[in-house]
């Protein structure tokens, strides 16, 4: 199997877009949704740790779609606690730019890959359970579909993605338990983070967009 696929039409990527937006605004979907955008917040979480060299102790992700990542803290403790609610968008605009550079098979391996990380670190919760369904699901249709189901599989994770970042972004608000925590390390008033990541996952919303939809 080639690991290059040529991009879907712009008005296929919209549609699978328009969809994916349906299934994060209206709450029955939200109510599964959320619990991926969870794992990508906690694991962007630990990847930031884990890159700036901090020891991750463990991570637990629970059944009301909250999640606690235990890391040592640090000097570097800012970047790791901002990196939660850039996880899900940063996650799903790299997905958008490998479909745009036609490399998107990679995509749904590489959810794989980053589930088996998160796995390994996940501590006895409802999350052992999550995320061994995600895998489930998303290595059923990697290895046992056609290439043209594996295609919109990764046009439709890159958009919930995208959009699930900005939605888990509103719907926390100013009740953050990271924003709390940054306002205490940084003395900045929470509202301030508030409004950067919201600013942040709107523009990967709009940057993924274009790369899913406006490509060639």
């Amino acid at each position: 199997m080639s690991i290059t696929q040529a991009e879907l039409p712009g008005s296929t990527a919209t549609v699978i877009g328009l969809a994916a937006f349906a299934v994060v605004v209206l709450d029955a979907g939200w109510l599964i949704i959320r619990h991926f955008a969870v794992m990508a917040h906690a694991g962007a979480h630990a990847l930031t740790g884990v890159l700036l060299a901090r020891r991750v102790r463990g991570l637990e992700l629970r059944s009301d779609a909250t999640a606690a990542t235990i890391i040592e803290p640090g000097l570097r403790s800012v970047p790791v606690v901002l990196s939660g609610y850039l996880g899900p968008s940063g996650f799903g605009l790299g997905a958008a730019k490998l479909i745009e550079l036609r490399l998107t098979p990679v995509v749904l391996y590489l959810v794989l890959i980053l589930l088996a990380a998160l796995l390994i670190g996940l501590r006895r919760s409802f999350g052992l359970i999550s995320v061994l369904v995600a895998a489930g699901v998303v290595t059923g249709i990697a290895w046992f579909t056609p290439m043209h189901i594996q295609v919109i599989s990764a046009y439709s994770v890159a958009w919930l993605l995208l959009l699930s970042g900005v939605r888990r972004v509103v719907e926390v608000g100013l009740r953050s338990d990271d924003g709390i925590r940054l306002r205490g390390l940084t003395r900045l008033p929470h509202v301030l983070w508030f409004l950067f990541w919201l600013a942040a996952t709107l523009a990967a919303a709009a940057e993924g967009a274009r790369l899913l939809v406006m490509h060639g």
